[in-house]
């Protein structure tokens, strides 16, 4: 099957490019995935996406993009592409055993927070467990929350958090952060900030009421002596990190050390003519639904235009 543009994954950078391709007359597929609406849909409320002044749930949100794509001709399939080959146009794809064929691409899989792996980890995603304190920071005004993490970016999430919180806990599973030391001196001086070392989070604890859940907790163990500790909090935030879904492509787009994939100057383009990236899987910095969004669009622009230029290719 033979399409002018392919768009992989269908959180905001997806939908939103997905929206301007098709006003373009393009007629975009759009490979869903196994996560339709990316790392929105598990989110609960997203209050900080304009024109939602009473905030709006993130899988709502994303089904509102979704049929604003729709409307202007893009189709969903929901499956996963595990094969690409952007050696030659026309690129190839492969996806639940179907070869597809398309003139350019957008890649917009995102990037997935790193997490604990444990279920009520899973549980209270949403409910009080969080990998986004930009996101969600503003929900525990006054309140105490668990970072988990020893890096820059637990220290860039607990700092943020002081904002809020009431009360912001680093539990590092090492007895010395692996911070920068600009960013350990900053977080030293925090009189919000308080440390546990030596720790793990063993379980999320938390409580179900009228159908409502809350973190109330997190059981600590530590990983010198096997002491196990309770300690009360009413959130958790992940600061371990984030990896960019790009394994699918290695060795054929180029990527920074971490595995985000690299665009020319102030453009979408990757390495590849005719391929273009969007969202968080080329953003390490933002990382946010309106940012994703915006680069969404340019995405489409670009691909539009390098359509039209090569055209007769």
């Amino acid at each position: 099957m033979h399409h002018r543009l392919i768009i992989i994954g269908s959180g905001p950078a997806g939908l939103t490019a997905a929206l301007y391709a098709g006003r373009a007359n393009l007629a975009p597929v759009i490979f869903e995935g196994m996560q339709p609406g990316g790392q929105l849909t598990i989110t609960t409320e997203v209050e900080n996406y304009p024109g939602f002044p009473r905030g709006i749930m993130g899988p709502e949100l994303m089904e509102v993009f979704r049929a604003q794509a729709q409307r202007f001709g893009a189709t969903s399939l929901y499956t996963n592409v595990t094969n690409v080959d952007f050696r030659a146009r026309p690129f190839r794809l492969r996806a639940d055993g179907e070869e597809y064929a398309a003139d350019a691409v957008i890649v917009a899989t995102g990037a997935s927070a790193k997490l604990l792996g444990i279920p009520s980890e899973k549980e209270y995603m949403g409910y009080g467990v969080s990998a986004c304190a930009t996101c969600d920071g503003f929900f525990f005004k006054g309140l105490g929350v668990v970072v988990v993490g020893g890096g820059d970016t637990a220290i860039e999430e607990a700092t943020f958090l002081t904002k809020f919180a009431s009360r912001v806990t680093i539990v590092h599973r090492r007895d010395a952060l692996r911070a920068s030391k600009i960013m350990q001196e900053k977080a030293s001086r925090n009189p919000k900030i308080s440390f546990v070392w030596d720790s793990v989070v063993e379980e999320i604890l938390g409580k179900s009421e009228g159908g409502k859940k809350a973190v109330t907790g997190v059981r600590l163990k530590n990983v010198k002596t096997g002491a196990l500790t309770q300690y009360a909090a009413d959130g958790v935030f992940m600061g371990i990190g984030h990896r960019p879904n790009t394994e699918l492509f290695v060795g054929q787009l180029d990527m920074d050390s971490v595995g985000y994939l690299v665009t020319k100057g102030r453009t979408t383009a990757t390495n590849i003519p005719g391929v273009f990236a969007a969202g968080d899987v080329a953003d390490s910095v933002y990382r946010q639904a309106v940012s994703a969004a915006g680069t969404g669009c340019m995405a489409a622009l670009d691909a539009e235009r390098w359509l039209e230029a090569n055209a007769h290719d």
